[in-house]
């Protein structure tokens, strides 16, 4: 970050899940006089509270969060439109002489936000339906394989049980011919945000604290009401309606898919509990893998470096400060 830059200051804390990002950015908001821009594709969904983490009134009381509730678990939203959201609340934010404070685990929402998207082809309908009545046929791993098929890169990068992501970049294959792959390396010069952003990360060292901490957070999850949260998502005529609720955005959160199979009898609690936590892990995983293809992000252990954080958060905003 260069010393003469003139734009105001926003912080991005990024981070794994359950890695402590919520408390750090209501910390820091009440300390500097900030409002919290959450970067999280399942707090943008009404009705996905407790299974989500989603600041709770009085959290929200404390400090102004935005991109919080805005869709249906129904409705789609894409990056783009979260983009352009969250511009519009940072250049407010901004107006009103606060801090911007972007808080999430969302990789993807990070990147349309601060580096803009590839100008690759919108969504299909007609194609996305083909997609899908393959994928009833023949199982979204099969899917995955064929994704491999023409696109290696992409394939390495989506797992095999992210339906959404993988019809995404088959999508795109089949009405352009190129692999998403490509289209990604052609992204666009940033959006031109009116801020400097200084981005650190808060992760646990100890790859086997973070684990523990998922375990205790789904439990008291759990323990908070969460299954009867699902209950009455199930319930939505809306959703109970819906040919494949499973396949929507909102549904595909972390958790959940496993708690309506649950309630769909597919396994027992504590099949379920295990098959929540083990997927909120392999979540972490990913993000520690993006979180590492960045070699200018700045790593904080939130036990061990808060002294060294706080440091760096002051030096960042001394210009705003002074």
């Amino acid at each position: 970050m260069a010393a003469d830059d003139p734009l105001p200051p926003a912080l991005a804390i990024m981070g794994p899940t359950a890695s402590g990002k919520t408390a750090l950015a209501l910390e820091l908001a009440e300390r500097h006089g900030g409002e919290i821009v959450s970067v999280d594709s399942a707090l943008v969904y009404r009705g996905l509270d407790i299974g989500a983490a989603k600041p709770d009134a009085d959290e929200q009381a404390r400090v102004p969060h935005h991109m919080l509730d805005l869709r249906d678990p129904w409705q789609g939203y894409s990056a783009a439109e979260f983009a352009a959201d969250a511009r519009r609340a940072i250049g407010d934010i901004l107006a009103r002489g606060r801090l911007p404070i972007l808080a999430g685990g969302t990789g993807l929402y990070f990147r349309a936000l601060l580096e803009g998207l590839s100008d690759m082809p919108p969504a299909d309908p007609a194609v996305r339906a083909e997609l899908a009545a393959e994928a009833a046929d023949v199982g979204w791993p099969a899917m995955h394989a064929r994704l491999a098929d023409v696109d290696p890169e992409a394939a390495a990068r989506i797992h095999a049980t992210d339906p959404q992501r993988i019809q995404r970049a088959l999508e795109v294959h089949r009405i352009s011919g190129r692999p998403i792959s490509a289209w990604q390396r052609e992204r666009p010069a940033g959006p031109g945000l009116p801020c400097r952003v200084q981005r650190v990360v808060v992760a646990p060292a100890d790859r086997g604290v973070l684990h523990a901490r998922i375990a205790r957070r789904f439990d008291a999850m759990l323990d908070a009401g969460f299954l009867d949260e699902v209950h009455r998502l199930r319930a939505l005529p809306q959703l109970r309606d819906h040919p494949a609720p499973l396949d929507l955005p909102a549904l595909r959160a972390v958790g959940y898919r496993q708690a309506w199979e649950h309630l769909d009898g597919l396994c027992d609690a504590g099949t379920f509990r295990e098959r929540a936590i083990a997927a909120t892990r392999q979540l972490a995983k990913r993000q520690y893998t993006w979180l590492r293809g960045d070699p200018g992000l700045h790593w904080f252990d939130p036990a061990s470096d808060a002294h060294a954080l706080h440091d760096a958060v002051a030096a960042a905003l001394q210009r705003r400060d002074a």
